[in-house]
């Protein structure tokens, strides 16, 4: 069984501005299913394509299964079946030990963002770096599935 266990952080944008950071990915990301219990996601890079099922989260915890396809498959079912979508930018940055994925959302939803980290368990201890504020983990509004519904531009 595919499981993620991953807590999501907002980011400080002055901290995050002054950050010495490597060159982010466009990723375009878009939902064929999404209701409580599970998602269907396809997301589509410059040169790679995913297909993500997601089960239900508890906690920071979920069933996830994650296939790489063909950009050009992607693509396509974004652009024919994509229920909802979104654009971000995503940069890979390294500190202490742990991967942190931080994402610059574009379109309805810029002005947010979100670091997230994968753990190996729910009560893993990591460092967290300066220009992480608060923890989201268990705000459903910070799931990008719900991002895709009601927009950050819709909050303010």
């Amino acid at each position: 069984m595919g499981k993620e266990i991953e807590r999501k952080f907002l980011i400080d944008h002055q901290q995050w501005a002054n950050l010495s950071k490597p060159e982010g990915k466009l990723f375009r990301q878009g939902y064929l299913l999404t209701d409580k219990d599970k998602t269907i996601r396809v997301r589509a890079t410059e040169t790679k394509g995913f297909l993500t099922i997601k089960g239900q989260t508890i906690g920071a915890t979920r069933m996830e299964y994650e296939y790489e396809i063909p950009v050009t498959e992607a693509t396509e079912l974004l652009d024919n079946f994509s229920l909802s979508e979104l654009s971000k930018t995503r940069y890979e940055i390294p500190f202490g030990g742990k991967l942190w994925e931080v994402d610059v959302f574009l379109g309805d939803n810029k002005g947010l963002i979100v670091a997230e980290i994968e753990l190996d368990s729910e009560d893993e201890i990591f460092d967290l770096p300066d220009w992480v504020s608060r923890e989201v983990t268990e705000e459903e509004k910070y799931y990008n599935s719900n991002l895709t519904v009601t927009p950050f531009k819709d909050w303010i």
